[in-house]
């Protein structure tokens, strides 16, 4: 049986991947930012030599978009600097290396979907960090570390933009959202299951795209939510991103190829709409008494 380490665990994507392996019996050891600081250096040293874990999985991330701009050497410290020293462990101590990453670090102008090899170019510093961090997996483990990026992550845990407009449903507010940034939102148990074939089966270094199938925008995403909660889609209003004025440009385009899967012999995601239909009352549980006043 694989010993797993998970890093970033009380994470929305972290939670998911711990629940998971504890459901199926998977010797696991789940470490939050309390219990290892990835910045430090010796600290992730040692927590490897310790346990001496067959497979990291690396969730943990600085994510904050928006002060990543004025933050840069911070995010680039903890998604660029520490993932490098956590690979470097990893190495030494013969760990696989799963790593998260993010559609940030395209140019998000392309009209198709990005494949695994597509050229990269993030526009933002977040980007930047987490392409730096992708690059150190690479490099540090050539045969052993593998990349997942993802996309429009949602889930039970944490705010998350189904759950903030399942909110808007209850409420019975009117709300304005994007109809020009197009994705697919994507479960954080999809994800987690990803993580889990690749870390079980054969070391398959390189990147993987974690995402669903087909696309959507945040303003289409929007009125399922309001559709699935009972409320009246109508209330989801299109604008477009010029009003956010956010410190941080979003990708304008954040579809994901999936090649790779099939070519590892795993299966296709499944569609995003598939999808929140059957995790929607899982993500809004906490929420349901406010939902169910909706409908």
């Amino acid at each position: 049986m694989n010993r797993w380490l998970i890093t970033g665990a009380s994470g929305m994507l972290g939670r998911e991947v711990c629940r998971l392996l504890a459901a199926e019996g998977e010797c696991a050891l789940p470490m939050d930012r309390r219990s290892l600081d990835l910045t430090d250096a010796r600290a992730v040293e040692s927590a490897l030599r310790r346990v001496r874990p067959a497979v990291v999985v690396n969730c943990a991330a600085y994510t904050d978009v928006d002060a990543a701009e004025a933050h840069e050497e911070q995010a680039h410290r903890v998604n660029a600097d520490a993932v490098r020293g956590l690979a470097r462990a990893c190495a030494r101590g013969g760990a696989r290396l799963l790593h998260v990453s993010t559609d940030y670090v395209f140019a998000g102008d392309a009209a198709t979907a990005y494949p695994e090899d597509a050229p990269t170019g993030p526009r933002t510093a977040y980007g930047r960090s987490k392409l730096a961090g992708e690059q150190a997996v690479l490099a540090e483990l050539p045969h052993t570390g593998t990349v997942v990026r993802t996309a429009w992550l949602y889930g039970a845990h944490g705010r998350n933009f189904v759950r903030t407009m399942a909110e808007h449903a209850a409420r019975g507010t009117t709300v304005h959202v994007v109809d020009d940034q197009t994705g697919q939102p994507t479960p954080a148990r999809d994800v987690a299951g990803r993580l889990l074939a690749l870390g079980r089966g054969p070391a398959r270094p390189g990147v993987f795209h974690a995402t669903t199938g087909g696309r959507t925008t945040w303003y289409g995403l929007a009125r399922d939510v309001f559709r699935l909660a009972g409320a009246d889609p109508d209330r989801v209003r299109p604008t477009d991103s010029t009003t956010l004025n956010r410190p941080a440009r979003r990708p304008a385009w954040s579809v994901l190829g999936h090649d790779r899967w099939a070519a590892a012999g795993l299966p296709a995601p499944r569609h995003w709409r598939e999808a929140l239909t059957a995790e929607f009352a899982a993500v809004t549980a906490t929420l349901e008494g406010a939902v169910s006043c909706a409908r």
